[in-house]
Parts: C-alpha cells; sequence; structure tokens
C-alpha cells in the first residue's frame, strides 16, 4: 500500500491511498488503449464499498483480490458496487463477485434502456453503430465492421442490478456519527445513465469516465444512444461546474486535478472543436465522415485515416455528434439523402 503520487504511472497494479478510507485499485484493460481502470475502494462500518468494479477477467479479479487483501479484507467484505455507467470495464466484474460472493450491485437508472438492450437483442451490437455510420456517409468503416463484427456479449455478465439509482440519491457509509455520503448526480453525455458520485464533506468526486484528467471521453458509445449526446454531455459538464469544487478521483488516469478546472478545459475543448467542425462545413464539407477527415485527431493530432478503425469510427460518431449541436444551435442545417445526413451553413 502507498499514497497515491499523481506524476506516478496510474496504471501500475496495487492500492494507493487518494484520500482517508478511501484507496485507489487500478485494474489492467488487455488490448485496450484505456489501459487500466480505477476502481475506488471506501472504508464502510459494515465492510467495503466499490466505486466501479473493472472488467470480468481473470487476471483483474486476481488483482482486486490481492488488493482488498491488502487491506485486510476479502470480497466477501464488500458490501456494494457503485457502478457509474455501463460499460464492461466498470460493471462486468461486479456482476462475476455478486454471483460468486455476494454484495449489492447499484447502477444508475438511466442505464436501464440500454442494459435491457444487451440482453434482448438478437444482433451482434455492433448494427446500432454500423447504422450510425452509414448516416455519417463513413461507408469503408461500415464495410470494415460488417467483415469484422464484434461478438456477441456474454449476456451472464450483464445482468440487472439489485438497485436502480435515482439522480441526487444519497448513499450513506460509516457508522452513526461518522458517516460519509455520497451523492449519486446524472452526467448524461459518455453514456446515457452516467452517474458520478459526490462526497461533499470530503470534498471528493468519483467522476467515472464523465471527467477524465488527460483525455476527453468517448460520446453516447452505448447500445441504445440518445438523440443528442454531445448536448447531454456539455449540459452535464456545466452542473459539474455549478457544484462545490472538489478533488477528482476519475476511473481512467491519476488523480491530483480539480474538477472545476478540468471541466472548464473540457468546454473550452468542445467550443473550439465546434468552431473546427463548423468551419469545415463552410469550406465545403458536409457528412460526418467528411468533416471527421478534416480535423486532428489524439493529442498527436493524427488525420483520421492514421487511426485504427475503432477509434475512426468514435471520431466519425463525435464529429456527427458535434454536427447535431450545431444544428441545434441553428449554425447548421441538416437533410437526409439516401441514408446520409448532409450539413450545410448557407
Amino acid at each position: 500500500m502507498a499514497e497515491d503520487d499523481p506524476d506516478g504511472d496510474w496504471t501500475v497494479p496495487g492500492v494507493y491511498r487518494c484520500a482517508p478510507d478511501v484507496y485507489r485499485i487500478p485494474l489492467p484493460l488487455p488490448n485496450d488503449g484505456l489501459r487500466a481502470v480505477n476502481v475506488y475502494a471506501v472504508a464502510d462500518a459494515a465492510g467495503w464499498t466499490l466505486i466501479d468494479s473493472g472488467w470480468a477477467l481473470a487476471e483483474a479479479k486476481d488483482l482486486l483480490l490481492g488488493a482488498l487483501a491488502a487491506l485486510g479484507a476479502g470480497v466477501g467484505d464488500v458490501r456494494q458496487f457503485l457502478v457509474t455507467h455501463l460499460h464492461r470495464d466498470h460493471y462486468t466484474q461486479a456482476v462475476v463477485l455478486r454471483r460468486e460472493f455476494g454484495g449489492r450491485v447499484l447502477l444508475g437508472r438511466g442505464e436501464r434502456p440500454g442494459l435491457e438492450k444487451i440482453n434482448y437483442r438478437s444482433d451482434d451490437g455492433g448494427r446500432v453503430h454500423r447504422d450510425r455510420l452509414r448516416r455519417a456517409g463513413a461507408h469503408r468503416l461500415v464495410a470494415h465492421f460488417e467483415a469484422n463484427p464484434p461478438p456477441m456479449a456474454d449476456r451472464s455478465l450483464w445482468e440487472m442490478p439489485d438497485e436502480w439509482l435515482d439522480d441526487r440519491a444519497v448513499v450513506t457509509l460509516g457508522a452513526p456519527g461518522a458517516e460519509r455520503r455520497l451523492q449519486a448526480v446524472e452526467t448524461p453525455g459518455h453514456t446515457r445513465g452516467h452517474l458520478v458520485f459526490a462526497d461533499a464533506a470530503g470534498g471528493l468526486l468519483f467522476s467515472g469516465d464523465h471527467v477524465l484528467p488527460t483525455i476527453t471521453p468517448s460520446i453516447g458509445f452505448e447500445p441504445l444512444p440518445p438523440p443528442s449526446p454531445l448536448a447531454d454531455f456539455l449540459t452535464s459538464l456545466r452542473l459539474l461546474r455549478e457544484l462545490p469544487d472538489a478533488a477528482l478521483l476519475p476511473a481512467h488516469g491519476p488523480v491530483g486535478r480539480r474538477v472545476h478546472e478540468r471541466v472548464d478545459e473540457l468546454l473550452d475543448h468542445h467550443g473550439r472543436r465546434l468552431d473546427a467542425t463548423l468551419h469545415a462545413v463552410k469550406e465545403g464539407r458536409s457528412t460526418g465522415a467528411d468533416v471527421a477527415a478534416a480535423l486532428p485527431w489524439t493529442r498527436r493530432e493524427r488525420t483520421l485515416d492514421e487511426l485504427d478503425p475503432y477509434n475512426a469510427m468514435l471520431a466519425t460518431l463525435e464529429t456527427s455528434a458535434h454536427l447535431d449541436v450545431l444544428v441545434e444551435r441553428g449554425l447548421l442545417t441538416a437533410i437526409e439523402q439516401d441514408g446520409v445526413v448532409h450539413y450545410d451553413a448557407g
């Protein structure tokens, strides 16, 4: 066990104290550009509460068991999992550990449509994103993913939670007189039912994937995307800006940032991205795929063609989300022709 170092390699397995009675446990995400996911263990008079759980992989399970042992606990001492959203690296290990050891799983009510979609769909799960790519005019990416569809989801990893959390629900940890109150705050955008957990008294925000310290999260990449996920995301960022500032405890990346500072950076980034998107349309680009190809990507400013197909898909879908916000603001018009949406600034 060690004190958390904001300047260290945040992905190194271990147990890191990041606040009184709060420990960060990074778990691996093999073959994933995110590299790791932070699970937070919060001491509770009745045991432990974990915020997020990791991907249901043998390696991740072994590391989590070892981390809990270093805290003098076992998985059976985990009373509950507070899961920020339904993505596999946050939700699936909670389901597996509940089945084996007990413990309750709590998830935002807004994730219910997406979770039901996973459990009851008959396709490979990629159809919704291929359809969105078609509307963006990204025919080459559609062909790639039709030839290389994702595997069918193991529905046993996507069982329903024990409790649906509503916006502003409070989860109380600790003994009477020494309680820690975690308030669930709905922050749709990354997914429609994403939650962050605010510890106002402790000055902490468990931000999930909504606010990340060094990267911008994907927008609306989920089984049942809402009509305008970027608009939802920007509204959710402004909501956090109105709450008291707090230390940022993210799902991916190091601790050490402040919430308001990072929210301001993200709002500025998307403001500049909207400006660049509008400029590309004024220069003659008309579809989501066309505009995405005109923009730089990642901190290394790569071209769209330099991205792997998965990240090129995320880039194209994010560009379409920016275009839709510009339409909502009255700066662009959109018309669908032969299944492809074209945008115009005239």
